[in-house]
């Protein structure tokens, strides 16, 4: 949902239930500059919480990491959690846009869970469909008026000025997927407490989904698993991962219940994504967020699927200075979101 259009400079705020990350990008065309970056720890449930004390504690923080990472404009693109966002793809009849747009408003009841009057709805042509060549595939969503405009208030009261929000699914797509890719990708970014799958062609999205799955999970798992901290757990999963020679394989048979889990949701998102586009073979899995640094999980995602996996980079179209690689590249993993939001086309 775009508020204004024309704006030089702006910066991207991804609010994720651990963390606020922000990035601030300049110059035009395919590769940006990195200009400002950062991120701070969210204490708490104050990100997904929708009490007043709560939401202000949270524009605070985000004003002080603002200031930390040297961020002075105050017009900012926001993510909006996938949890919060009804995604689909359906079939309608041919018609021109302006006809669709008119259809789309009489027949979005039917599509959206969440009443028309109460919700924002935006939505994309993709092309023919896959199932019926005589009718049109369109890409619709929806977010309740009540998430944006309490996420307004918020940043408003602090002096923010909310030019965009957009799901955080296309953010990460526009940041990871190559712009040029035209066979089928989908994007693995998995979170604290739930992960984002994003199948792609041709650069849009044919299919989200929020999985109820993230390292939180895995964590708990560990350290149900080995009897030690969290701590000590973390430590654990992020040093031996999916290794069964490491540790007597305490650490994986510890958690690979939960990836299980996880692979499960996986297959059956690739089986619908085929079962509607039977001449689409998904070309490769790009992992991002916390599992992309768990030892031997990209492995074993690829042998499970037999499809090439690699670990997105979030700064794949940004340029910056060459002493700063190894900093960025470390971090990047957690970047997908906020990096895609400073992308945008203002």
């Amino acid at each position: 949902m775009d508020i204004l259009s024309g704006v030089s400079e702006f910066f991207g705020l991804d609010i994720g239930t651990s963390s606020i990350r922000v990035v601030q990008l300049r110059g035009g065309g395919p590769i940006k500059t990195l200009d400002r970056y950062g991120s701070a720890p969210v204490v708490g449930n104050i990100s997904v919480s929708d009490s007043k004390p709560d939401q202000q504690k949270l524009a605070q923080s985000i004003v002080q990491l603002c200031r930390q990472a040297g961020i002075a404009t105050k017009n900012v693109a926001v993510g909006v959690p996938s949890n919060r966002v009804f995604t689909t793809v359906v079939d309608m009849e041919k018609l021109s846009q302006a006809e669709l747009a008119k259809t789309i408003r009489y027949q979005a009841d039917s599509f959206i869970p969440t009443p028309l009057a109460e919700s924002k709805i935006d939505w994309a042509l993709l092309g023919d469909s896959p199932k019926d060549p005589t009718k049109s595939e369109v890409l619709l969503s929806s977010v309740s008026n009540a998430y944006i405009e309490s996420k307004l208030d918020m940043l408003e009261a602090v002096g923010f000025n909310v030019i965009a929000f957009e799901p955080d699914t296309f953010a990460v797509m526009r940041s990871i997927v190559a712009p040029d890719a035209t066979l089928p990708q989908m994007v693995l970014d998995v979170g604290a407490r739930s992960s984002d799958l994003i199948i792609v062609i041709n650069g849009a999205p044919r299919l989200t989904r929020s999985i109820p799955v993230g390292t939180e999970a895995i964590i708990r798992s560990a350290i149900a698993g080995l009897g030690v901290d969290a701590t000590q757990a973390t430590q654990f999963v992020y040093k031996f991962g999916l290794s069964k020679d490491k540790l007597e394989g305490r650490v994986y048979n510890s958690i690979i219940s939960v990836i299980d889990n996880l692979v499960s949701e996986i297959e059956k998102s690739i089986k619908f994504f085929q079962g509607r586009y039977p001449n689409q073979k998904l070309d490769r899995i790009i992992v991002t967020g916390g599992a992309s640094t768990l030892p031997e999980f990209p492995l074993f995602v690829a042998n499970k699927f037999g499809v090439n996996v690699e670990i997105g980079n979030a700064w794949r179209n940004v340029s910056f200075p060459a002493s700063r690689q190894n900093e960025l590249l470390s971090i990047s993993n957690h970047f997908a979101v906020a990096c895609g939001l400073a992308e945008r086309k203002a």
